[in-house]
């Protein structure tokens, strides 16, 4: 069964919105994954507005209640139950999108 994917993104995307769906295109590259950008002009961070990453459309909720962190990520895959491989190079590449905006 393929994971859905789904970033909900406000246009232009502003920063969490860029790192969500370069989160999503790292684990798109799964072939049961589906990738996904929704644009719209609803504010709902973590919900049915952007900034969100969306998982089988469940919203991935942020530990920190701000930003999605790698493992935050991880977390909700494993919940969803998609297998995403090799965990650590996934944190690795989720790791090095998250470093690149905080820099």
């Amino acid at each position: 069964m393929p994971c859905i994917i789904e970033v909900l993104s406000q246009q232009p995307p502003g920063g969490r919105c860029m790192l969500y769906a370069n989160y999503a295109k790292v684990l798109s590259t799964h072939p049961d994954a589906q990738f996904k950008v929704t644009y719209t002009e609803v504010r709902d961070a973590h919900g049915a507005g952007f900034p969100s990453l969306l998982i089988n459309r469940v919203p991935v909720q942020p530990a920190d209640g701000v930003i999605l962190s790698p493992e935050d990520v991880c977390a909700a895959l494993g919940q969803a139950g998609f297998p995403i491989g090799n965990t650590a190079d996934i944190l690795e590449q989720l790791n090095a999108l998250l470093e690149q905006l905080m820099a």
